[in-house]
C-alpha cells in the first residue's frame, strides 16, 4: 500500500496483512477466553467448591464469576482505553493480549473459587483493554471507508470463530477425559483418543492447596487460552503502529485524552447513547444466550438418553457419566450458538460496506432478534435438542452480529484523540460493567419464586426469556438517539 492507497502511511500490504491477522487473533480470543466461563462454570464450581446446581450458594457463585471479573475488566479497560490514546495502539495491544493469555493458562491450576476468581479477572481485564486497542489500530490503518469497514468487519468476523473455537476445545477435552477419539463435526470428523497429562501444582506453590480432578475437561478447556500468546511473541517485532497516532505524536499536535471530554456538549448524546446500547447488546448475549449451557440439562430428550445409557452403572460412575454427557451437550449447543454468531458477523461485515445509514444497519438485527428472543428461550430451548440447536444458531445470528457494529461504528464518532478513550468507555463501562451484570441478574433471578419452573434449567429458560427480550426492547428504543456518523471521523 502507498500514501495513495488505503492506509494513511506507506506501508507494505505485509505488514498490513500482519496488523490484521493480530488483530483477528486478538478478537478470536478475547471471545474464546470469555466463553469459556459459560462452559466449565457448573463443574468448576461442583469440583472447586461442591456445589449442587439449583441451591442459592451455587447461583451466587455463579453470578459472583459471571460478575465480579466484568467489574474489573470495565475498570481497569477503560485506563486501558485512556493509556491506548497516551501510549500507542501496538504496545497497549501486545500486553493485553499476553495479560488474558497467561492468566487464562493458570486459571487452570485453581484449587479453590477465590483462585479462580483472582485468575478470571485478569483474563476479563486483558480482554476489555484488546478489543479497544485493536479497533483503535485498525481504524486508523485505512482512510477509504470501504477499506476501512470491510477490514473491521472481517477482522470481528473471527471473535464468533474463537467462541466456536471455544466450545470445540471443551468437547474435545471432554472427550479425550473419558479416553474417546474428539468428535468435531458429528460422525464426520473425529480427532484421534489422547491421554492428556494430568494437571498437578508445581511443588513449591503446594501451599495454595491440592488439585482434586487431575483431568477435569475444565481445567484443559482453560489452559488452551494460551494459544493466541504464541503467534504474538513471534509477530511482535514486525507490527507499526498506527501511523495517524504516531504521527501526531511525533508533530507533537496529540491531544492529551479524557474521560471528561467524553461528556462535552459535542460528545455527550454519543458517548450516553453508545454506552447505553452497548449494554444492551452484551446484555442480550450474557444474560441470555449465554446461559444454554445451564438451560441444556433440563431437556427431556438429552435426560431419556442418559438415563438409558447409566442403567446399571455403580452411583459414583453414572453421577460422571451424566455430568460428562450434559459438558458434551452443552458444548455442541454452544457450538452452534458460535455459527450462528459466525455467521451474523459475516452478513454483517458484508452490509456494513454498502448501507451507509448506521441506524437502519443495527436495527436490521434487533429487530428479527427481538420478536424471537421470548419464542426461543420461552419455548424451544425447554422442549428438545433439535429445537434447542435452531434457537441457539438464530439467538447468535442476531445478538453477536451486534458486537461487530459496535467496532466499525465507535471508531467513527470520536476524535483521534480521544478514539480509545471514547470506545473503551462505552466498551468497558456500558458492554463489560453493565452488559455483563445482566448475566449477574439472570442468575439471580433464576432462583426466585416467582420464575415459572420445577428445576433449575427450566428456570433459567424462562430468566433468559425475560432479560433478553426486557434488552433488546431498550436497545431497539435507544437506536432511535443513536447519532448518525459524520462521513470521516473528525481528525
Amino acid at each position: 500500500m502507498t500514501n495513495s492507497g488505503s492506509s494513511p502511511a506507506a506501508h507494505s500490504r505485509l505488514v498490513i496483512g500482519l496488523v490484521c491477522f493480530i488483530a483477528a487473533i486478538g478478537f478470536a480470543f478475547d471471545i474464546y477466553e470469555l466463553l469459556m466461563l459459560p462452559l466449565i462454570v457448573r463443574p468448576a464450581l461442583m469440583e472447586l467448591g461442591n456445589l449442587r446446581p439449583g441451591t442459592p450458594e451455587f447461583g451466587r457463585w455463579a453470578a459472583v464469576l459471571f460478575y465480579v471479573p466484568a467489574i474489573a475488566g470495565g475498570i481497569f479497560g477503560l485506563l486501558g482505553g485512556y493509556l491506548t490514546d497516551r501510549l500507542g495502539r501496538r504496545r497497549v495491544l501486545t500486553w493485553s493480549i499476553l495479560l488474558y493469555a497467561f492468566s487464562a493458562f493458570a486459571a487452570g491450576y485453581s484449587t479453590n473459587l477465590y483462585m479462580l476468581l483472582v485468575f478470571r479477572c485478569l483474563v476479563f481485564v486483558g480482554v476489555c483493554v484488546e478489543f479497544v486497542a485493536a479497533v483503535a489500530w485498525l481504524s486508523e490503518l485505512f482512510v477509504d471507508h470501504r477499506q476501512r469497514e470491510a477490514a473491521l468487519g472481517w477482522t470481528q468476523f473471527f471473535s464468533s470463530f474463537g467462541g466456536l473455537l471455544v466450545a470445540v476445545a471443551n468437547g474435545i477435552a471432554s472427550d479425550w477425559a473419558q479416553g474417546k477419539p474428539a468428535v468435531l463435526i458429528q460422525d464426520l470428523v473425529t480427532l484421534p483418543a489422547v491421554r492428556l497429562p494430568e494437571i498437578h501444582l508445581p511443588a513449591a506453590l503446594a501451599f495454595l492447596g491440592q488439585i482434586q480432578d487431575h483431568a477435569a475437561p475444565w481445567r484443559y478447556t482453560l489452559m488452551s487460552g494460551l494459544i493466541p500468546a504464541l503467534p504474538l511473541i513471534i509477530i511482535r517485532p514486525f507490527l507499526p503502529e498506527s501511523p495517524g497516532w504516531l504521527a501526531k505524536k511525533r508533530a507533537g499536535t496529540l491531544r492529551r485524552p479524557s474521560i471528561r471530554a467524553l461528556f462535552s456538549p459535542e460528545l455527550r448524546r454519543v458517548t450516553l447513547v453508545t454506552t447505553a446500547m452497548f449494554a444492551c447488546s452484551l446484555g442480550a448475549a450474557f444474560g441470555a444466550i449465554q446461559q444454554f449451557p445451564q438451560i441444556v440439562p433440563g431437556l427431556p430428550d438429552l435426560q431419556a438418553e442418559i438415563a438409558k445409557e447409566t442403567e446399571g452403572l455403580p452411583p459414583a460412575e453414572a453421577r460422571r457419566l451424566k455430568s460428562l454427557k450434559e459438558q458434551q451437550t452443552a458444548a455442541h449447543v454452544q457450538k452452534i450458538q458460535e455459527i450462528g454468531g459466525l455467521v451474523g458477523r459475516g452478513a454483517f461485515a458484508v452490509l456494513a460496506m454498502w448501507i451507509v445509514s448506521r441506524r437502519l444497519l443495527i436495527r436490521l438485527f434487533q429487530v428479527p432478534g427481538l420478536l424471537l428472543m421470548p419464542i426461543i428461550f420461552a419455548w424451544a430451548a425447554r422442549v428438545n435438542l433439535h429445537l434447542m440447536e435452531l434457537g441457539a444458531f438464530l439467538a447468535g445470528f442476531f445478538t453477536v452480529a451486534q458486537l461487530s457494529f459496535w467496532g466499525n461504528y465507535l471508531p467513527r464518532v470520536y476524535p483521534i484523540h480521544l478514539r480509545g478513550t471514547g470506545e473503551s468507555f462505552a466498551a468497558n463501562i456500558g458492554g463489560r460493567l453493565i452488559g455483563t451484570s445482566f448475566a449477574f441478574i439472570s442468575n439471580l433471578l433464576a432462583a426466585a419464586a416467582f420464575i415459572p419452573g420445577s428445576a433449575h434449567p427450566e428456570k433459567m429458560a424462562y430468566t433468559a426469556a425475560i432479560v433478553g427480550t426486557s434488552v433488546y426492547v431498550v436497545g431497539l428504543a435507544l437506536s432511535f438517539l443513536m447519532p448518525e456518523p459524520k462521513s470521516s471521523a473528525e481528525e
